[in-house]
């Protein structure tokens, strides 16, 4: 498993987990689903809630709600790279 699938499987349960979502699995979510909207459907409450639970987790600071910050949150593999991109950031 490469870094970033084992970066996506670690989202999918944060997001299980921090989103206290009863009716799916990590496995379920596919890594190119879109979070929002009809595939897996969460809310803009639920974007809130995933966004600070990955600033705790990850130590990443996240902007205000914009269209490329949506886009970081569109799917988990876009998620999965956001957080390998910031994490080489505060490395360099």
């Amino acid at each position: 498993m490469d870094s970033t699938t084992e970066l996506e499987s670690e989202i999918k349960h944060l997001i299980v987990e921090a989103l206290d979502l009863e009716d799916i699995t990590p496995n379920e979510i596919g890594s190119e689903e879109l979070l929002f909207g009809d595939d897996i459907g969460l809310d803009s409450i639920d974007a809130l809630e995933l966004g600070m639970e990955i600033r705790k987790r990850y130590g990443i600071k996240i902007e205000a709600a914009t269209e490329e910050v949506k886009e970081h949150f569109a799917t988990v593999r876009n998620l999965a790279l956001f957080i390998a991109a910031a994490r080489e950031t505060s490395l360099a």
